[in-house]
């Protein structure tokens, strides 16, 4: 569970750190967070079914998270790609 968690919040770190960053230099440093958030929801659907979606909820609230980051990363590499 720790381990679930603690990959959860180095997801979040990097992309808190993806998007605090001055200028992105590259559109695959986009590409990569993007893959990266898509691997940890998918890691996040697979954990909660080993832990028969007994979370507390916030099994629910972590998926919910990361598919709003990948939301928005989404919309970011759109708006990369168009400049």
């Amino acid at each position: 569970m720790k381990k679930i968690f603690a990959s959860f919040a180095l997801a979040l770190a990097f992309l808190a750190g993806a998007m605090v960053s001055a200028q992105v230099r590259d559109l695959q440093d986009l590409e990569s967070i993007h893959q990266h958030i898509i691997d940890s929801i998918h890691d996040m659907e697979r954990t909660r079914a080993a832990n028969h979606y007994d979370m507390q909820s916030h099994g629910v609230k972590a998926e919910e998270h990361l598919k709003a980051a990948e939301h928005e990363l989404d919309l970011a590499l759109r708006a990369a790609r168009r400049r």
